[in-house]
């Protein structure tokens, strides 16, 4: 029988929190950074986040080549570090799942023996495969744990599909979450509406992954008409790797975003202002302007200021800071002091020296 997720996690999964992509710190010679991996982890319990994506993007998938061989290590680490927390029933752990139907239910089976309650699938690396085909990968991993779907933008290895294919997505028992991820508002549409079509609509919370639209997303229901009634829909939370960084201002902008939603909106223009500015900081850390080229050592260069990483090293040796991006990292960071949290870091950090 499937894991299935608690009732306590379950509602923290459906009224939406903060998910940061947990990224991989590595040493100068390119090896895992245990001490900065962990410290990473105690950042966003510390943050006030709801929960961590384990194994995802911004953890670099090349963690599972058979020469590196960390997908499991990191896992155990963050595992580890919820546990110490205390917070163990109330913070959701996320772990990426990848690969083939094989290497899927392997990563899923491994997820759970580390205490993971969700399983991020990602479709990456998957162009050959038919939307059947996919569609039977997640049949075989929501036989053993809950499912967090994943609509992955085609400039990091994703590809688009069908309003049919989300709609059957939708109805597989033990789906209970969806990160749309296209970067793409028609793409992001397609998923919605066919959600809002499906049978288990009720049973699925939509999380926003596109770090170019988070506020937007979050302040937006989506309506459509579905056999004479009126069905709603809209993203309680987000699974991002922009919440990578800065998580624990991001944490007090989504409470900010929750507390318009749950006051008729008011206040959405201030907000939807500060999402610009979310966008624009965004920019500077995901690298568009270079085809996200920069994308993880923009995370990793933010974390490594604060003190939370000792460099921007990646399992790729040329994965590394595009030409003008450390710059324009500043440039946001001045531009909008208040969306960072240089502060809180300071604190975080000093009180771990006195324990």
């Amino acid at each position: 029988m499937a894991a299935q997720l608690s009732a306590e996690k379950e509602s923290i999964l459906r009224q939406g929190t903060v998910i940061p992509a947990h990224p991989l710190a590595l040493n100068i010679n390119l090896k895992l950074d245990e001490v900065h991996q962990r410290l990473l982890s105690q950042y966003y319990l510390a943050s006030g986040a709801g929960g961590i994506a384990v194994g995802v993007h911004s953890t670099q998938f090349a963690i599972r080549n058979p020469q590196v061989n960390l997908y499991e290590k990191v896992l155990a680490l963050a595992a580890e570090e919820v546990a110490k927390s205390g917070k163990e029933n109330s913070f959701i752990k996320v772990a990426g799942i990848c690969g083939d139907t094989q290497q899927a239910v392997r990563e899923a089976e491994t997820s759970l023996h580390y205490g993971y309650d969700l399983g991020l699938l990602s479709m990456g690396g998957l162009q050959s495969k038919t939307e059947t085909e996919i569609l039977e990968r997640t049949r075989a991993i929501a036989e053993i744990m809950p499912v967090f779907g994943f609509y992955l933008q085609p400039s990091v290895g994703g590809r688009i599909f069908s309003y049919d294919f989300w709609l059957q997505f939708a109805n597989i028992d033990n789906v209970l979450a969806i990160k749309a991820a296209p970067f793409n508002r028609y793409q992001t549409l397609d998923l919605v509406r066919a959600v809002c079509h499906s049978e288990r609509r009720d049973e699925i919370t939509l999380y926003t992954g596109n770090d170019d639209n988070i506020v937007a997303d979050l302040l937006t229901t989506y309506q459509f008409e579905i056999d004479g009634q009126t069905v709603s829909k809209r993203f309680e939370g987000g699974l991002l790797g922009h919440w990578a960084v800065w998580t624990h201002a991001s944490v007090k902008l989504f409470e900010e975003i929750k507390r318009c939603r749950d006051a008729g909106y008011n206040g959405t223009a201030e907000l939807l202002d500060k999402g610009i500015a979310v966008t624009d900081m965004n920019a500077a850390i995901f690298d568009p302007a270079n085809a996200f080229h920069g994308c993880i050592p923009g995370i990793h260069e933010v974390l490594r200021r604060q003190g939370l990483m000792q460099g921007t090293w990646c399992l790729d040796p040329n994965e590394k800071l595009s030409a003008g991006q450390a710059e324009e990292i500043t440039r946001v960071c001045q531009a909008y002091p208040e969306l960072t949290d240089d502060d809180f870091v300071k604190d975080f950090l000093a009180q771990l020296q006195k324990v």
